[in-house]
């Protein structure tokens, strides 16, 4: 009998013991949709709770909350319609539909993404690629968007998109998040929520979701001030990294260096980006992933997403798939903002003040109204006003050098308007600020963490998750279901309630087969109270990993697990060793 991995394993105690499981099963379910259990909602929750500690409070950064549905503008002006897509097949016999460069990868075809409709095509023939579900063969592929598409309120032509990812809500709230920061750069924004994305064949369990939970960080800063201020304590971190250089001789061995040595040997090319890549292994590492399990691969150009210049992606080894992307670091320059402040027409710049005023001749360009209404005539109000949002040195530049310039269907010459040069004293300048985005998968954390933390101890299933994760934080068990025993542990469970403990209270079954239950879902302390409970005021406490135990009294436990649950002691300091 073939032996189960990982994945198959994970997925069978997540199911039964409620993290999650298949959407929508009493209907057949529907691939790439999850639904969260009791268990799994309360742990999600803390890896949320460990990223704002690692990530939002150290750097004071704004979170919000933007709408999930947006205009499709939104989406043409941050380039979503144009780029996102993908190339499918769909099989001539079954009539399932595939994402074709994941079937091309599977069968060993490397760099597929840059492949055009008809190279996928010749790669599917030549390797006589079929379909995974019925062996039939494929038709043409052609491209497919990735983007829910729905229509806001009435009316069919107010077309709407479901967001692909958390960042546009920020970016387009940028004005006032400006503002909120005190118009002050750096500052950061997140954005944890829903996003959706079309999948073609979402094959991978929560891997790859077709509605998942994104967390989104967008680093705002003057691009004439890139340096990272924090950087003294990450610069030692080591990364593993696969930079361009690398791949691009075809080698999938990792360099090792630290933070300052990757950026002084150019493998990263800004500072802000490089602490929070740093950062980015901090965490996995405190979700139980070691950090010979992590990498950071840098996308090749045509692998990089239309608005970065730099990209690496945070890769984890999974037991079934390999190396699996759980965050995205990448310098999206001014690209979003820029895009933004054209199609809108609204100011999203930062205002930078200089040192000392300084004297500037600008460029003064002014309508000759008289002359405008008199050539326009009842179009002149529609010419002003496309003269208004005009670039004024490119009118300028127009006009010198070719003696007129069109602003849409008109065309204007040096009569219609007033150039001039004025000299005046400014105290700074507006810019664009650049982005550092860090972003991550949080359902694709949630896999991940389980998958480190399961193993299996003396032919029984322990869920080693860390103690700051675990959904629930201690289990008391009465050693018997009678002489008073549940009622004085019920006091104990109402106690650690009060004090605000995720605790559960067990009286059914056996204590061996409580204490394997707490084991399988990754409880860390349970505390067993038995008859010397009644007389001495003491419980046992015994530790999820080791087995070990030790004797406790009840009145010091609140500040024990305390303590505990912020590593600031280890399980040997609990008690006394039994």
């Amino acid at each position: 009998m073939e032996s189960k991995d990982k994945y198959e394993l994970v997925s069978e105690l997540a199911r039964r013991r409620g993290f999650f499981w298949p959407a929508l099963e009493i209907y057949g379910g529907v691939s790439g949709f999850i639904c969260y259990g009791p268990l799994g909602v309360i742990m999600k929750e803390k890896i949320i709770k460990k990223f704002r500690d690692i990530f939002i409070r150290p750097l004071r950064a704004l979170e919000i909350d933007s709408p999930v549905i947006m205009p499709e503008k939104v989406f043409e002006a941050s380039g979503h319609l144009e780029h996102f897509k993908e190339p499918m097949v769909e099989c001539l016999k079954c009539g399932r539909k595939f994402r074709a460069d994941h079937l091309l990868e599977e069968a060993g075809v490397l760099d597929a993404e840059k492949l055009g409709l008809d190279e996928i095509m010749a790669e599917l023939e030549a390797r006589a690629i079929r379909c995974p579900e019925c062996g039939g063969e494929f038709g043409k592929p052609s491209y497919f968007t990735t983007m829910f598409s729905t229509t806001i309120g009435p009316y069919s032509d107010a077309v709407g998109y479901g967001r692909p990812e958390a960042a546009q809500g920020i970016f387009v709230e940028f004005k006032r998040l400006y503002e909120q920061a005190r118009k002050k750069l750096p500052f950061g924004v997140v954005q944890i929520g829903r996003a959706l994305r079309n999948e073609i064949s979402p094959r991978q369990g929560p891997i790859r979701l077709r509605e998942f939970t994104i967390i989104d960080y967008e680093f705002f800063f003057d691009p004439e001030d890139p340096s990272c201020p924090r950087l003294p304590e990450v610069e030692d971190e080591v990364l593993r990294l696969l930079p361009k250089e690398v791949r691009l001789k075809g080698s999938e061995e990792p360099v090792e260096v630290t933070v300052r040595e990757a950026l002084d040997k150019g493998y990263i090319m800004m500072e802000w980006m490089a602490y929070f890549m740093a950062l980015a292994k901090r965490f996995l590492e405190e979700l139980g992933v070691p950090g010979d399990k992590q990498r950071f691969i840098e996308k090749l150009e045509w692998e990089r997403a239309h608005y970065s210049v730099q990209g690496y992606d945070q890769e984890v080894w999974t037991d079934r798939w390999g190396w699996v992307e759980v965050s995205g670091h990448n310098y999206r320059t001014d690209y979003d903002l820029g895009r933004h402040m054209k199609w809108s027409g609204v100011d999203l710049t930062a205002f930078k003040e200089f040192k000392e005023p300084k004297k500037v001749m600008e460029l003064v360009v002014k309508p000759n109204v008289e002359a405008i209404k008199e050539d326009f005539g009842e179009e002149a109000p529609e010419v002003l006003k496309a003269l208004s949002k005009a670039d004024k040195a490119e009118l300028a530049r127009s006009v010198e050098e070719e003696g007129s310039v069109k602003l849409g269907s008109y065309e204007l010459s040096r009569k219609h308007m007033i150039i001039s040069k004025v000299e005046r004293t400014v105290k700074g300048k507006h810019f664009v600020p650049h982005v550092i985005e860090p972003s991550f998968g949080l359902d694709r954390l949630v896999y991940i963490t389980l998958e480190y933390a399961y193993t299996v101890k003396d032919g029984r299933v322990v869920l080693r998750l860390p103690r700051d994760i675990a959904p629930v934080q201690v289990a008391v068990l009465p050693l018997l279901s009678r002489d008073g025993l549940p009622e004085k542990a019920r006091e104990v469970y109402e106690l650690l309630l009060s004090e605000g403990f995720d605790v559960e209270y067990d009286e059914s079954g056996s204590i061996g087969r409580r204490y394997a239950r707490c084991d399988e879902i990754g409880i860390p302390i349970a505390i067993t109270v038995d008859h010397r409970t009644l007389e001495d005021g003491t419980v046992t406490l015994r530790d999820r990993d080791t087995w070990k135990q030790v004797r406790t009294p009840i009145k010091e436990l609140p500040s024990l697990l305390y303590a505990f649950f912020k590593k600031r002691l280890e399980f040997d300091q609990l008690g006394k060793p039994l």
